[in-house]
């Protein structure tokens, strides 16, 4: 059984982030502290542009952080619709300028192309993710665990030992690369950060018994969640 997830509610989003950002950096210093480095996956996507950037100004020796992404579309970092370019811009710089950063898009036609490159990139960080930030979507998804996604099965597979699966759906625009809900749920922190009152709904509707929003797999298996949301 899972454990209830936690909700923080705030006014605003400047306040959530202030918050969130003060969380987070508890947590890598912690990491930290305890084996001499740290690892953060976060989301794209609009909803977090004001965490990166509080999260950039959090003192800790962000030398020793390793920065990755929940999923990625499948474009280069000079398209503007990519995670990466966004995290660049507003997360790698003032005291987080030090992080590495560890991009999901590989150069290759494809997804399925640039598989191998891309595991064998995660293969290279140490796993469990300290912290996990996951956002969702008006249709319910999170990562890129996408309704009607062609491999969504695979994708939510508790048992699957894939760490990333490419992913292609209808509402998904680009052909994008993803990280299992195995390892997401492995993480030690794990927050799903949302704003909005249309999320609020989505997110009670995927709180609902036997609801088939990809977000609901996290709800019903994550040991620990805590959700921060804001209207």
């Amino acid at each position: 059984m899972a454990a209830p997830s936690s909700i923080h509610a705030f006014e605003d989003g400047h306040a959530l982030a202030a918050s969130l950002a003060v969380r987070i950096a508890e947590d890598l210093r912690a990491a930290i502290e305890a084996r001499g480095e740290a690892s953060i996956a976060v989301s794209g996507g609009s909803t977090p542009k004001r965490l990166f950037e509080r999260l950039s100004h959090e003192t800790l020796d962000w030398s020793r952080v390793t920065v990755t992404l929940v999923d990625e579309r499948w474009v280069p970092d000079t398209d503007e619709r990519s995670n990466a370019r966004m995290v660049e811009a507003l997360l790698l710089r003032h005291n987080a300028a030090d992080a590495e950063f560890v991009p999901l898009y590989v150069e290759a036609a494809t997804p399925e192309a640039g598989i191998g490159e891309v595991r064998a990139r995660v293969a290279a960080m140490r796993l469990p993710l300290d912290v996990v930030v996951l956002g969702m979507g008006p249709d319910g998804h999170t990562a890129s665990f996408f309704p009607g996604g062609d491999r969504l099965a695979e994708a939510l597979d508790i048992a699957n030992t894939a760490q990333v699966v490419p992913m292609r759906a209808p509402g998904a625009g680009e052909p994008r690369i993803t990280f299992t809900l195995p390892v997401l749920l492995q993480a030690r922190s794990l927050y799903l950060h949302i704003e909005g009152p249309d999320k609020r709904v989505v997110l009670e509707q995927a709180e609902q018994a036997g609801s088939p929003l990809p977000i609901a797999s996290v709800l019903r298996r994550a040991q620990h969640l805590e959700i921060y949301w804001c209207p």
